[in-house]
């Protein structure tokens, strides 16, 4: 029983308008999924992912009237998305063209990188891979040059051996290598079969929490066969780790809890995925809600902004 990759990443907007030009317009994914957060249904949950809107390709965003975050330890500091190998300096002309603040392209960890920051400072890069994708016709983006997915997460945390001690004892991952960053040394961990999309990084940070707000990262969300979901229920349970228990969210099924350092975790299976209330070719034109929110469909887009 494994993890097999990230599932998706939650981050945090105030300004939903914006994070969705941006998204789909500048970065060319698609909006698969607009919803809102079923625990607090004033705001928006908006799902970015491939064409296909494939588990491991969604990146999403609850709209808060937060204030900036404060950057910190004990947070999610770096987003990897992954791109078509040879296409870094395509991009790097793009983000120029589009105004968008990004610093040049590196190699880092044997990987072409190139970070950049959306409008609210939410910090991404993109990373070249080898692997497949499901292009989104209707992108901006030239289908070769498009988005494939999710790439390594990093975390930065205060005390890493105690984030690691979840990571291998728990979780199942496997330190794999590490590299150097000026901020420090990062180690790398992967699950399942690894590669660009199943792997987190650790970077030993001793400095100030972080305050979540806009521009931060929520939680990461790990992947796992659906058949293999109360198998996991238990192992939490089994290992003594505080959870949320069995938490249905209507598109997959999840469980939530916080490693030691502070950072919430999510499992969640690959099904039923988003095509169980819309259909392919639809996807994230309307307001989607799960079953037990539909009877409160008019309260509920009258509390929600035009995107």
């Amino acid at each position: 029983m494994q993890l097999t990759g990230i599932h998706h990443l939650t981050a945090i907007t105030a300004r939903a308008p914006e994070n969705f030009a941006f998204y789909t317009r500048t970065l060319g994914m698609r909006l698969v999924k607009k919803t809102v957060n079923q625990d607090d249904v004033s705001a928006y949950h908006l799902f970015y992912a491939d064409g296909l809107a494939a588990p491991g390709s969604d990146l999403t965003f609850f709209d808060w009237p937060a204030p900036p975050e404060r950057r910190g330890s004990g947070s999610i500091v770096r987003t990897h998305l992954r791109v078509p190998l040879g296409t870094i300096g395509w991009w790097r002309e793009h983000l120029a063209r589009e105004g968008v603040a990004h610093a040049e392209p590196t190699e880092r960890d044997g990987r072409r990188t190139l970070d950049l920051e959306d409008g609210e400072g939410q910090r991404l890069a993109l990373v070249e891979d080898e692997g497949a994708g499901n292009p989104w016709a209707e992108s901006p983006v030239p289908a070769a040059r498009q988005i494939l997915g999710l790439g390594p997460i990093r975390l930065a945390v205060p005390v890493p051996e105690r984030t690691e001690a979840v990571l291998t004892d728990l979780l199942g991952l496997r330190h794999v290598r590490s590299f150097d960053l000026p901020e420090g040394p990062v180690r790398v961990f992967a699950m399942g079969a690894g590669g660009a999309g199943a792997e987190l990084q650790i970077l030993h940070d001793p400095g100030a929490p972080a305050r979540q707000g806009a521009g931060a990262v929520h939680h990461v969300a790990f992947r796992i066969p659906d058949a293999d979901y109360a198998g996991w229920t238990e192992r939490l349970r089994s290992r003594r780790m505080p959870a949320s228990g069995p938490v249905d969210r209507y598109y997959f099924r999840s469980l939530y809890f916080r490693e030691p350092n502070g950072i919430l975790f999510e499992i969640a299976t690959d099904g039923p995925g988003f095509t169980a209330d819309e259909p392919l070719e639809a996807l994230g034109q309307r307001l989607a809600l799960p079953p037990f929110l539909e009877p409160r469909r008019a309260e509920i887009e009258a509390g929600l902004k035009p995107l």
